[in-house]
Order: C-alpha cells, then structure tokens, then sequence
C-alpha cells in the first residue's frame, strides 16, 4: 500500500514519487479557483454531504487526514497541475449569491466571522502538519492562492511566475496569511504591493521573503526543484525534522492567530451593508452599492469603481 492512497478527489491528486514523499497537484480547470459558497447550516443554504466540490475544504481536509490515519509521510510538495497558473485565488464568478433574511447584523456578522475562522484553518492546514510541506509556485498566484502559498512552510517559484495580493482591488483587507507571519524585511514593499494589488515578479517575492529560491524554467523545473529538496528532507529522521518544525514556528504561532482572529473579525463586520441588505461570503453583486461589489463589479466591466467616503465630513 502507497501512503497516497485514496487520498485524491475530484481537484486534487495525490500521488507518492518518492517514499515517504507525497505530492498534491491542484486541478481545478481553468485557473484553480477556489469556490467560497457560505457552509453553516444556520444561514439555512441547502448543501450536497460531498465536501470534494469545496476545493478549499478539500484542501484542508486532505493535510487533516494525512495526520488523523498516521500515514507516514515526511514531506509534502504542493504544485497546480495546470500548465500556466498556479492558483487565481477566489472565483467570484459564481462565488456570490444574494442573501436578504430577517437575521439582524450582529447574527450575519457572527456567522459570516465563522465561516471566515474556518476558511482560514482550511487554507492554513499545511502549517498543522508535523511534516514540512513545500509549494513549488509557478503562472499566475492571486490573492487565496498567495495565502494558500504562504501557509506552506517552503516556497519555491519559477522565474517567470507573477504574484499580486489581490484583496483590496475586490475591497477587503488581506486576509489569512499573506501579511499576518514570516515577513521580516522590506516592510516597505510589503505595504506597497498589499496596497496596490499591483502584479509583482519572482525575484520581488524573493525580495521581500515570500519565497526561498527562485528557480529557472517554469512549471516542470520548479516542481522537480521541490521534489528534490523534500527527498533531502527525508533522508533525516522524520522526529529531528518533525521536533525543528515545531521550534521554528512555535515563537511566531500566536502573534499569527491572533492577527488571523483580527483580520477575520475586522473582515467580518466589513463584508455588512446598509440596513436590510447585508451582503455575506455568497451575495451577488447586482444590487448593492458598497465597496466589495463596487470594485468586483468594476473588475468585470473594466471600468474604474466609485467608491463612498471612508466617513462622513464634519461639519
């Protein structure tokens, strides 16, 4: 029996390369976007018991059951299985669905920060795991699929992959991982980029410590680089590495849950709207006029979004 067995669903493969070694392929054509469909059963949507068709639950679920059945696995390499991208983040294609009940805000806020807490914990799984887990980035890496990227413990990227922190181009505060842990230089470009959503190169993210190694070619090279350094990994004793894992992050772990408690409950209460119209993780974006389906709406239609004020002049 291979420890990669029965772990694949229907946009994640997993196979073994190498013993103790698993690698897991994101393959959710065309872009690996992830779905953000609301999932708590008091905010009365109507759900299939078919967690693959989650893609970030999935996600989380896989490394959570790694762990659970004491597979033994030593190592991990994260990469897409499609050709020019690596993850365009959030699908607000069809992530978005109206929402108008008589829940009173604070409710929706409540359920709404929930729901957040647990798409944090999905996306962050790799950081639970006794293992290194390594993600070999390559295309395209937008907003979630940067956060996916830095909840791995090592980040390699093609030279010609292009990144962006993409959440304040759709109006809310970044999120999950990318601003909350390891960055400890160049603070200064770190804030230039969150605040602009500009695209950004590899050897910026090498700049500013997203990545450890940038690596020549694209998708094949990359990933071959990943493979490579977890088979050096593995030759070690899996509870020296597992025990330095743990010492490594043990120092910064409670600086970053609670700024990831932080930003879900400021994100929380930012994602309410005007009485009698509070737009959750699953509201269109057809009727509303607030600063999430503004930029979201000006995204699709090219055009430059107007937004309110931030507050009211005083008088």
């Amino acid at each position: 029996m291979q420890i990669s067995d029965g772990l694949s669903s229907q946009w994640l493969a997993v196979s073994e390369p190498e013993p103790y070694i698993l690698h897991v392929e994101l393959s959710r054509p065309p872009v690996n976007a992830f779905s953000i469909e609301q999932v708590e059963p008091w905010l009365h949507v109507s759900l299939s018991t078919d967690t693959t068709r989650r893609f970030w639950r999935a996600y989380g679920a896989l490394f959570d059951r790694i762990i659970q059945e004491g597979r033994d696995v030593r190592a991990v390499v994260v990469s897409s299985a499609l050709s020019k991208v690596f993850s365009a983040g959030i699908d607000f294609k069809d992530g978005l669905k109206a929402r108008d009940d008589a829940s009173d805000a604070a409710r929706t806020w409540l359920s709404t920060y929930h729901h957040l807490k647990q798409f944090q914990s999905a996306i962050g799984a790799p950081q639970r795991c006794p293992f290194p887990v390594i993600v070999a980035v390559h295309g395209l890496v937008a907003g979630l699929g940067m956060d996916l990227m830095y909840a791995c413990d090592i980040r390699y990227a093609a030279e010609s992959t292009q990144f962006t922190i993409k959440e304040v181009a759709v109006g809310h505060a970044a999120d999950i991982g990318t601003l909350a842990s390891k960055i400890t230089s160049n603070h200064s470009l770190m804030h230039e980029l969150a605040y602009t959503s500009r695209m950004f190169t590899s050897n910026e993210a090498l700049q500013l410590g997203l990545v450890s190694r940038v690596c020549a070619g694209g998708q094949k090279e990359v990933t071959d680089a990943a493979l490579k350094l977890a088979k050096a990994i593995v030759r070690n004793s899996p509870i020296a590495v597992s025990g330095t894992k743990h010492i490594l992050t043990h120092a910064r772990d409670q600086r970053v849950l609670q700024n990831l408690d932080y930003v879900a409950a400021w994100n929380a209460s930012a994602l309410q709207t005007k009485v009698g119209h509070r737009l959750s993780l699953l509201d269109t974006v057809d009727h509303y006029e607030q600063d999430i389906p503004e930029s979201i709406r000006a995204m699709q239609t090219r055009e430059a979004p107007v937004f309110q004020p931030l507050s009211k002049p005083k008088l």
